[in-house]
């Protein structure tokens, strides 16, 4: 039955291949036509940055996050913070003057959420006392401020009765900040905010008020994706070197100016294409996946090669141009669609994820490999077809009869004893990556943010804010959910639930701070009662509580109206997985022994929130996705090979190189989040294409009956030097990416790199030894087969004739129809 299924699908290849050459002109003129549109489409081609991409939008904790999101952002926070490195403090008039017009200039941010701008400038920031006129109180700075002695006095005490130090003000005196939230669509525009545009005059701030008694520090998810975009420049660079290299090594390796071109252009369409339709989609490149088309490029380039190694070793066996194209159809269309196709599945099953960003980026890779198959399987062969080999590549390659020796050197790994040691060697790196990759973590690892380096702008600014103030990019939000008929900030019970619950995480681990409604209705109800700190408590009673009244302000974000919602915001020392897992649990440990009635605790907002829904939704689908990719994989090497010692063979070592890639990132301190996760999907995906061409090629040679030793050779002779050139090109090519400004490109370099490089050597020397000690043996031939496999053996000059018997009289006849 499967020598029928194989002989219908060579019948179907064959047919194809015939089809293609016979309709090769009509066909190359409307792939031409076809790059011409879509390489003008992808001029239109933009970056699509977008906060609300990288959130799990089914978890219970964004499901919270998003109910709430209209009254209590926090999660796209810019921070603006100014340091004053003259003499004395920040209550000085020239740092006024500043600090007021960084108010101005953040609150025509474009795509601010203006009600959100908060400074000592705003009249949201107010303070409250107790005289003996009564109460009294008002904004920090009143609105006829003048930066006198006397003014900048008063200033300084209503920033210490306001509670704002620690907040707005450094804990030194010596910054003072302007915080505001991002929407996600500007109001002014109406379109999707143009995070480049937000940086740009971030940026724009600093040069104009910065000086030399004035550093200003700029945070939020806006500043990064404007750094990263700012070093994609770095990114084009190490491009054109991965690029220039690529091109270099393939004219030595190949000879010929004309192949080189061909594999360079071949390879470099399906990005061209993929960028052209992605605008007519809707869809654009986000700067965290700006790397997938490069992953495309590199995959096309290994795909290009076998095909013009193929061509190439037909023509010098003496076939024409025409002929070899045909025969390079039929040899490869196989392995090669199947192999792209577990690509295209590599990418696929990250899908499993949740997250806006990763549905995207799967999108976005699976149609670019999926574009493959049309330009590197139909238009390439018709290409070929039209070009005649340089003097300079035409070598005795083709024609030598002698044994390549490091090929035949290698082979003996089917053999028992060398196979045994090469099984040893597996095991024992199977038992080290496997320690070492429990070490592995999820998530962000460090301060900052890991997309870029420790020193970087950005991070140093991030490292001083938190050293300044008693808060940081680092907000989780906790929500207080209430159905109580009057309004729940002067109800006792509810209210000492909140207090309880900030008094609780101040002593967490990993916590910096804490801000509830309850803890600026104590400070305000000390103030009414002289400053007096034993008065900083929660009444009682309604008519008490109603003394501190004014911290339930909904201008001050932490309830709404009636406070039928609390948002309670637990600022941490950074978001890494053990610290969001550690806080979450006391969280959780809380909420269990809180029993008020028509109260509820909701978890969670803020981008630590975010953080942990996204690292929860990562390592729920870690274990659904390498079961997909690898059960997909074992399904397609099934259907190909229709042997189980053959899907062993080629899936065995992708499960080592995997474990290895966990156990190295490990090593680095690189965690594993959206980011890295394309590369473990690459790895698979272009580790199996390797495995797919040697083991398809020792297949074609076991049918015929020629042993184990002698049809792993000629798969290598054949194939796996176009492998091992495609891994050390790409190699190299991704290797220089270690040395890029952006941290998480340097990161993907040396992962990607690490894995093209193990992936080919797996199917080099474990693919033989484990089909040796799976017993792979020569299929048993007929009689009749043994004797033209002799009379092949006696006149080696006739095998290329016999391979090509089945194309020539067709190719003559299509040549004899051109000329």
């Amino acid at each position: 039955m499967s020598n029928q299924h194989s002989s219908a699908v060579q019948k179907f290849v064959d047919t194809s291949a015939r089809l293609l050459i016979i309709g090769r002109k009509p066909l190359g003129f409307l792939f031409l036509l076809i790059t011409i549109m879509l390489g003008f489409s992808a001029l239109q081609t933009r970056f699509d940055p977008g906060f609300n991409k990288l959130i799990p939008l089914k978890h219970d904790y964004m499901q919270a996050f998003l109910k709430h999101s209209a009254e209590f952002t926090g999660a796209n926070r810019v921070m603006v913070s100014l340091e004053w490195t003259g003499e004395g403090d920040i209550y000085n008039a020239e740092f006024m003057k500043k600090l007021q017009q960084a108010t101005d200039e953040v609150f025509f941010t474009p795509g601010i959420n203006r009600t959100t701008v908060r400074s000592l400038f705003t009249p949201e920031v107010r303070y409250i006392e107790v005289t003996e006129y009564g109460f009294t109180g008002g904004v920090v700075i009143p609105s006829r401020f003048t930066a006198d002695e006397a003014g900048l006095a008063q200033v300084r005490s209503n920033v210490y009765k306001s509670g704002q130090i620690g907040n707005l003000v450094s804990n030194d005196l010596k910054s003072a900040m302007v915080q505001a939230e991002l929407l996600e669509i500007d109001p002014e525009t109406g379109e999707k905010t143009d995070y480049a545009a937000v940086a740009r005059h971030l940026e724009k701030i600093r040069a104009q008020i910065g000086d030399e008694n004035l550093n200003i520090q700029i945070i939020g998810f806006s500043k990064v994706m404007g750094d990263v975009m700012d070093g994609l420049m770095t990114v084009v660079l190490f491009f054109a070197v991965a690029f220039a290299v690529t091109f270099i090594l393939l004219w030595v390796y190949s000879r010929s100016l004309k192949l080189t071109l061909l594999a360079i252009v071949v390879a470099l369409l399906p990005v061209v294409w993929l960028l052209g339709i992605l605008p007519q989609i809707g869809y654009g490149i986000d700067p965290m996946s700006v790397l997938v088309p490069f992953l495309i490029f590199s995959i096309g380039v290994s795909h290009a090669v076998q095909m013009t190694n193929a061509w190439k070793l037909d023509v010098l066996s003496g076939m024409s141009s025409i002929e070899a194209a045909e025969s390079s159809i039929r040899k490869l269309a196989i392995p090669g669609t199947v192999a792209l196709l577990a690509n295209a599945l590599g990418f696929m099953v990250i899908m499993v994820i949740d997250i806006p960003i990763v549905h995207e980026l799967g999108v976005t890779a699976c149609l670019g490999v999926a574009l493959m198959i049309i330009t590197n399987k139909m238009f390439m062969p018709i290409i070929l077809s039209h070009l005649n080999l340089e003097k300079m590549a035409i070598t005795d390659e083709g024609s030598s009869h002698d044994k390549h020796p490091l090929w035949w050197k290698i082979s003996a790994l089917s053999q028992p004893k060398p196979a045994l040691f090469s099984l040893s060697v597996m095991l024992i790196l199977l038992a080290v990556g496997t320690w070492q990759s429990r070490s592995l973590l999820t998530g962000d690892i460090g301060t900052g943010v890991p997309e870029l380096r420790a020193d970087s702008r950005y991070n140093q600014d991030n490292d001083k804010i938190i050293s300044d103030y008693s808060i940081g990019m680092d907000v989780l939000s906790v929500y207080v959910e209430t159905d109580r008929d009057s309004e729940a900030c002067l109800d006792w019970d509810v209210m000492n639930a909140v207090d309880r619950f900030g008094f609780h995480m101040r002593g967490v681990p990993g916590v910096q701070s804490v801000s509830t409604v309850s803890g600026m209705a104590k400070l305000y109800v000390s103030g009414n009662n002289e400053g007096n700190p034993l008065w900083r408590t929660l009444q009682r009673s309604s008519m008490a509580l109603r003394s501190g009244s004014q911290a339930a302000n909904p201008e001050l974000g932490l309830n709404n109206e009636l406070c039928k919602t609390i948002n309670m915001m637990v600022y941490l020392d950074n978001h890494q997985n053990d610290t969001l897992k550690h806080v979450i649990g006391e969280i959780d440990s809380f909420i269990q022994d809180v029993d008020v009635e028509g109260v509820s605790f909701r978890l969670a907002g803020g981008n630590a929130g975010v953080a942990a829904a996204t690292n929860e939704a990562v390592e729920t689908a870690e274990v659904q996705m390498i079961a997909s990719i690898f059960g997909a994989i074992t399904l397609l090497c099934w259907l190909t090979f229709r042997s189980w010692r053959g899907v062993l063979c080629v899936i065995v070592p992708l499960m080592l190189v995997t474990i290895l890639c966990n156990a190295l990132m490990a090593l680095l301190g690189i965690g594993l989040k959206v980011a890295t996760l394309p590369v473990i999907a690459l790895g698979v995906g272009v580790g199996v294409d390797y495995g797919i061409y040697i083991y398809e090629q020792m297949q074609h040679s076991l049918k015929r009956g020629v042993d184990l030793r002698t049809s792993f050779y000629e798969a290598m002779r054949q194939r796996g030097t176009a492998a091992v050139f495609t891994a050390v090109t790409m190699t190299i090519g991704v290797g220089t990416w270690a040395f890029s400004a952006l941290k998480f490109q340097a990161d993907m370099g040396i992962l990607l790199a690490f894995m093209f490089m193990v992936n080919v050597l797996g199917a080099i020397f474990l693919l033989p030894a484990l089909a040796c000690w799976l017993n792979v043996q020569p299929s048993k031939v007929k009689a009749a087969s043994k004797t033209e496999s002799q009379s092949t053996k006696a006149t080696p000059a006739a095998k290329p004739a016999q391979a090509a018997a089945s194309v020539q009289s067709h190719a003559r006849a299509v040549a004899t129809s051109d000329s």
